[in-house]
C-alpha cells in the first residue's frame, strides 16, 4: 500500500475515534463529560498511541493488535482502548488487504487467516490490558497460551461478550445494523458526532453492554438498555436533536453516579464510524476497478441464529 493509502487510514481511524469523543455517550467518557477516572484527552492520546500500528502495512492481525495496546498502556498507563484495537484491527487489515469484493468479504478473509500465532499476540494484548471483570475461562484462557486460532478462540466467548461476537459473526452487529444506522441519521441530521449517539443508544438498547454485565451483572444491563430504548426511541423521532442535551445529562450522571460503564457499546460505536469510512474508500477501489464478487464465510460451530439482540446467554 502507498504511502498516501496508509495515510488515509490512519487519519480514517483518528476521525472516528474523535468523532466518538465528541459524541455525548451517557455513562461514557465524552467531551462533555469525563468519567471513570478518566477524560477525553485520554482517549485522544489513546488514539494518537495506537494509530500507527493500527495502520501498519507490513504486520498481520496479531501484532496489529498488540502493538496498538502496548503503544496506548505506554502513552496512557491504563487500559483504555483495549475493545476499540480488537475491533478496528481486523476492520484497518480488511480495508488495507482489499481485494476490491467490499469490506466485509474482506474482514471475513482477515478473520479466518489469523491462525495461532495472531492468536497468541492477542492473547497477550488482552493481558497487557487488564480489562476489568476479565477473570479465567475453562476454556482458551488468555492468561496460558492459546491451542487455536483467533475464531476459535472467540467462539467460547461469543455469548458472553459482544466483542468477541463481532469476530464470529463478522462483524454482524456493525455491518448488519449500526452502519445503516449511521448512514441514515447522518443523513437526517447533518450531523456525525449526534447521529453517532443515536447509533450508541440503539446498540445498548438493542443489546446488553458485556462491560456492565461483567461489573455489574445481567439485572443492571438490563435496566441500563431499558433506558437507553426509551431514550432512543424519542431521540430518533426528532429532527432537533440537540434538543436532548438535557436528558443525556440526567442520563449520564445517574449512569456514572452508579459506577455504570457501557463501554463495549461505545466500543462498537468507534467500529461503526470507522466501517463506514473504509467501506467508503473500499467503494471507492470498487468503482475504480471493478470486479467479480466472492462470498466470504467464517467457520466454527453454529450459534443457532443468534442475533445482536438475543445472542448473550441469560445467566
Amino acid at each position: 500500500m502507498s504511502t498516501s493509502g496508509v495515510e488515509r487510514l490512519r487519519d480514517a481511524y483518528l476521525r472516528a475515534c474523535e468523532v466518538e469523543l465528541q459524541a455525548f455517550k451517557p455513562g461514557n467518557v465524552s467531551v462533555r463529560s469525563p468519567g471513570h477516572g478518566m477524560t477525553a484527552s485520554d482517549f485522544r492520546l489513546s488514539a494518537k498511541a495506537s494509530a500507527p500500528a493500527l495502520a501498519s502495512p507490513t504486520v498481520g492481525l496479531g501484532l496489529r493488535v498488540y502493538h496498538a495496546v502496548a503503544d496506548t498502556r505506554r502513552a496512557v498507563g491504563c487500559n483504555t482502548n483495549l475493545g476499540i484495537v480488537l475491533l478496528c484491527a481486523p476492520l484497518m487489515q480488511a480495508a488495507m488487504d482489499g481485494t476490491g469484493q467490499g469490506l466485509r468479504a474482506d474482514l471475513g478473509r482477515v478473520l479466518c487467516a489469523a491462525g495461532r500465532d495472531d492468536a497468541a499476540w492477542v492473547y497477550r494484548a488482552i493481558r497487557i490490558a487488564a480489562p476489568g471483570g476479565l477473570g479465567t475461562a475453562v476454556r482458551h484462557d488468555v492468561h496460558g497460551e492459546p491451542p487455536c486460532s483467533v475464531i476459535e478462540g472467540m467462539w467460547p466467548a461469543a455469548r458472553r461478550d459482544r466483542i468477541a461476537f463481532q469476530y464470529v459473526s463478522v462483524f454482524k452487529d456493525v455491518f448488519g445494523w449500526s452502519m445503516p444506522r449511521m448512514r441514515a441519521l447522518r443523513e437526517r441530521w447533518k450531523d456525525e458526532s449526534w447521529a453517532a449517539v443515536g447509533v450508541f443508544l440503539g446498540q445498548l438498547a438493542r443489546a446488553r453492554d458485556t462491560h456492565i454485565v461483567r461489573r455489574h451483572g445481567n439485572a443492571l444491563a438490563r435496566e441500563v438498555s431499558a433506558k437507553a430504548a426509551r431514550l432512543e426511541e424519542a431521540l430518533c423521532r426528532s429532527d432537533a436533536p440537540e434538543q436532548f442535551l438535557p436528558r443525556l445529562e440526567e442520563l449520564d450522571g445517574q449512569f456514572k453516579r452508579a459506577g455504570v460503564n457501557p463501554g463495549t457499546t461505545a466500543d462498537l460505536t468507534v467500529a461503526t464510524l470507522l466501517a463506514v469510512r473504509l467501506d467508503d474508500l473500499v467503494g471507492e477501489q470498487r468503482r475504480t476497478q471493478p470486479g467479480p464478487s466472492a462470498p466470504y464465510r467464517v467457520g466454527g460451530p453454529s450459534l443457532g441464529g443468534a442475533s445482536s439482540r438475543n445472542y448473550q446467554r441469560k445467566e
